[in-house]
């Protein structure tokens, strides 16, 4: 699927569209991608501030998104296990930002290149509108080469 394509689809996605959750972008080459959460009264939590699940949603598939597309059909990715740190109250839109490089590509192919699993993990900050940071998430994928049939 075209990037484009992705992007249009995800901002449609029920849990996305009805949580706030906007994609902003999606690089042709699946390299990166960068989510805003916008506040609203249906994603505020009881004191008024970004509720938790909703923070750690918007960072959810696009580590395995992006790794999934970026190293083709021969590979398989799943999303093994994550985790979220609430650094300070969410009072505003905010942002994460995901870029997967050559290096970490590279160091998946190599990983798997006997036919054994990988689980790597990757960091994402979301910040809010002055660019301070309201969550640390942690995403751990699963990758391995398809095993010829």
């Amino acid at each position: 699927m075209k990037a484009s394509t992705l992007r249009r689809v995800l901002n449609f996605w029920p849990p996305f569209l009805f949580s706030g959750v906007h994609v902003i972008s999606i690089a042709d080459d699946y390299r990166h991608a960068e989510v805003e959460l916008r506040l609203r009264p249906w994603n505020r939590n009881y004191v008024g501030t970004h509720f938790g699940g909703s923070l750690f949603a918007m960072t959810d598939p696009f580590w395995m998104l992006l790794a999934m597309n970026a190293l083709g059909r021969d590979y398989i990715v799943w999303d093994k296990a994550g985790s979220i740190e609430f650094v300070r109250p969410g009072r505003s839109h905010v942002r994460a930002r995901f870029d997967l490089d050559d290096a970490v590509l590279d160091e998946l192919r190599a990983a798997t290149a006997d036919g054994d699993k990988t689980l790597r993990w990757f960091d994402t900050e979301v910040v809010d509108d002055d660019g301070e940071v309201v969550a640390r998430v942690r995403k751990q994928l699963y990758v391995r080469r398809k095993r010829d049939r």
